[in-house]
């Protein structure tokens, strides 16, 4: 693993342990309600790939159903859900986004209209440390579409890191940084074929 890695793992866990000094386990009702009241929220992502290279960026969460991730330079590229789709774009190419049912992906989970973390089977692990707790959730209809590990803070309770796991088993790591909810977030920057327009012409 290399320095610049092990350097971000590093900061995260400490900016955890100073936020959260007398974190208790929150129940899934809590984390349930949290995500609920959570409508809009904005701020910037560290993301761990799979093959340990680092992304970083701005996140846009607009609930329920939209997410937008903006990736600086050299990626460049952007990640909407929107409209049930997750769209991909690619800066590199120019033959519009891949596009993928979003209720198709972990990432549904936290965006759904009614987020129940008590229903049966949707989590399948809660662990804390005393600092965070560690939710792993699936659908427990479809639970080969993969999971999410979400690392939740309290006092006041924040969603602080989450990791994916695809149906192919490859993990990807997403580190909230300075996440603000409540913000005004404009519609159109959840908007596939507007961006697809855009990138187009």
């Amino acid at each position: 693993m290399s320095t610049r890695i092990l350097s971000v793992i590093t900061a995260m866990v400490l900016t955890l342990c100073a936020a959260s000094a007398s974190a208790q386990q929150l129940t899934l009702g809590q984390i349930s309600a949290y995500l609920n009241q959570l409508q809009t929220a904005q701020g910037g992502f560290t993301q761990i790939n799979a093959d340990g290279t680092l992304s970083t960026g701005q996140i846009y969460i607009k609930r329920p159903g939209r997410i937008r991730f903006e990736y600086n330079a050299p990626s460049d590229s952007l990640v909407l859900a929107s409209g049930g789709q997750l769209a991909i774009f690619d800066a590199r190419s120019n033959t519009g986004p891949e596009r993928y049912p979003l209720n198709q992906t972990p990432l549904s989970i936290i965006l759904q209209q009614n987020v129940d973390l008590g229903r049966e089977d949707m989590v399948t692990n809660v662990v804390s440390d005393g600092t965070t707790t560690t939710v792993t959730a699936q659908d427990p209809d479809n639970p080969n579409y993969g999971s999410i590990q979400m690392v939740f803070t309290a006092n006041p309770v924040e969603l602080r890191q989450w990791i994916v796991t695809d149906e192919f088993g490859t993990e990807t790591t997403v580190i909230l940084n300075d996440l603000i909810s409540g913000s005004s977030i404009r519609d159109i920057l959840f908007n596939i074929r507007a961006e697809t327009r855009n990138r187009a012409g």
